[in-house]
């Protein structure tokens, strides 16, 4: 029987293929790749370069491909995620969100700036450095999503917001001291994904505190 029949093939219009990703794309097609790393479908290098291929993915068509060979990908190809409300724990508006990229190099996001919603972060053999105790926080949830092989990612937070963490570490160490503010309305920031021959690594520091919280999120 020939493969390519619709019997034993998923496959998107071409319409769907078009299509512009969005984060909540990009970040779908991250977590099947991490199963199927863990499931040891993937060596560590695959695994590296093809998430590496899904954050630079400008459309739904390049992302099929990173996924064809899995079986999640197989049976759920790369069509386009719905949106999600604005307030859906850890999943924040698709459409705010950062980059920040260290491939052989450094990267790093500190002083007065405004986080969106969400960062992604991918770091081979790289280094990054994101750091919130000046930032101006404008939502009460920032997600900070984290892919890292062979590298380290250090994530400052003030130490009157909400830490928590979801990450997996994979010969690696995926350290997020996690903690309460004792304000109701502090924001929370949430760092979560995988770390592979390499560390991530988010704690409040002390002495830095977010001022004017309530003036700042409206």
């Amino acid at each position: 029987m020939d493969e390519s029949s619709p019997g034993n093939r998923v496959s998107l219009s071409k319409s769907t293929v078009a299509l512009r990703a969005s984060d909540a794309d990009r970040d779908r097609i991250a977590e099947i790749l991490r199963e199927a790393l863990a499931e040891g479908r993937l060596t560590a290098d695959e695994h590296a370069e093809r998430v590496g291929a899904a954050y630079e993915a400008k459309t739904i068509g390049e992302l099929e491909p990173l996924v064809r060979d899995l079986p999640v990908g197989a049976r759920h190809p790369a069509a386009p995620a719905p949106a999600r409300p604005y307030d859906a724990s850890v999943r924040p508006a698709v459409s705010e969100a950062d980059s920040l990229v260290a491939v052989f190099a450094g990267a790093t996001r500190k002083g007065r700036w405004r986080p969106r919603p969400r960062t992604n972060v991918f770091a081979l053999f790289g280094g990054v450095e994101i750091d919130l105790t000046e930032a101006v926080f404008e939502q009460r949830e920032i997600v900070v999503n984290v892919n890292c092989v062979f590298s380290g990612v250090e994530v400052k937070v003030p130490e009157n917001v909400s830490v928590r963490g979801t990450g997996t570490g994979i010969f690696g160490a995926f350290d997020v001291k996690t903690s309460e503010s004792p304000d109701p309305d502090a924001p929370v920031v949430v760092v979560t994904g995988v770390a592979i021959f390499g560390g991530v690594e988010a704690k409040t520091k002390r002495g830095k505190r977010l001022k004017n919280l309530r003036k700042s999120l409206g």
